[in-house]
């Protein structure tokens, strides 16, 4: 039998920075594989990984991700391998394109070809991590500098894509894959085609997935806690995640999530019945038994069911959840 192997990721709602670290704390005491620490708007991931870094010993630790329009490749780069010397081999660097909202509204570049940009950014962190100059594209007279410290090409580069040409990206240049809000159901399928875009010379792509996970001594409670940050990914952060879940077969039941909240809140969104099928693919809510449940399919479909932790929840429901969906 294949031990289970789990995660544990936040959103980039989630602000308080002690609270992410006592949860990091309990899942690296409890064996999870891998903590994910997001960047939107809120908190910087590098000194928030950090801390825990120094405070854990086993469990790797993820930026999930880092956008590639906040960052040049080189600050990238340079971040990432002081980082594996702190996390002594225990950091994973997570990329993406992040939304267009973001990339626009916070950081004031223009959202254009973002898989061209996500491939363009890999590469030159891949090359700068194994040692290599920097790749230059704006003068050709200037001398590329390598990175001042030992080269670290064991980094791991994971890579978050749910378009097509993202997705591509994902399976030719990435050593993992972190999607969110994929329905479980549509993972095989996904892997497979991941397969085919794969160079078959390559290690296999490690794929990093899960539910949104609440658990609740009553569990419409859970489910109204998992609703809500459902909802609120569905509405309210931008149209990127409505299209996806959409063209997974949930068109309609995206449609009435979002028509049932015209002002959505990340704490206090709503998924109608008739959108049940929605929440069943993308969370794990309940009881702790009911969760443990939820979460077996899960083990099946992803190689690390990271299970994501709704913003603002109370610790006493972050510690029932955290403990419910350990891998023991």
């Amino acid at each position: 039998m294949t031990p289970r192997r789990r995660g544990v990721a936040l959103t980039p709602m989630e602000t308080r920075r002690d609270v992410i670290v006592r949860a990091a704390v309990l899942a690296d005491e409890l064996g999870y594989a891998s903590f994910a620490v997001p960047e939107g708007w809120g908190l910087d991931s590098t000194p928030v990984l950090t801390e825990i870094a120094l405070r854990t010993t086993g469990i790797k630790v993820a930026a999930a991700i880092v956008s590639v329009w906040g960052r040049t490749p080189a600050t990238i780069a340079m971040t990432a391998a002081t980082l594996h010397q702190v996390c002594e081999g225990r950091y994973i660097l997570g990329l993406g394109t992040s939304t267009k909202a973001l990339a626009e509204g916070f950081h004031d570049i223009a959202f254009e070809h973002p898989a061209a940009k996500l491939r363009d950014t890999v590469t030159k962190v891949r090359a700068l991590l194994e040692g290599q100059p920097a790749r230059l594209e704006r003068d050709a007279l200037v001398r590329p500098l390598r990175l001042g410290q030992p080269p670290a090409p064991e980094v791991p580069i994971w890579v978050a894509a749910l378009g097509e040409r993202t997705v591509r990206v994902a399976a030719e240049s990435g050593d993992g894959w972190i999607p969110a809000l994929v329905a479980r159901d549509r993972l095989p399928a996904w892997k497979e085609r991941l397969s085919r875009l794969r160079d078959p010379a390559a290690p296999p792509l490690v794929i990093a997935t899960g539910p949104i996970t609440v658990t609740d001594d009553n569990a419409r409670h859970a489910r109204d806690m998992a609703a809500s940050c459902t909802a609120w990914y569905l509405c309210a952060m931008g149209d990127v995640y409505a299209k996806s879940v959409s063209s997974q077969g949930y068109a309609t039941e995206v449609k009435a999530i979002i028509e049932a909240n015209p002002r959505p809140s990340p704490r206090h969104g709503v998924v109608p019945s008739d959108a049940q099928v929605v929440l069943d693919q993308l969370a794990a809510c309940g009881t702790r038994d009911q969760v443990r449940q939820q979460l077996e399919p899960w083990d099946e479909a992803a190689d690390i069911v990271s299970v994501i932790l709704p913003p603002g929840l109370p610790w006493s429901t972050i510690e029932a959840t955290i403990r419910a969906a350990a891998p023991g």
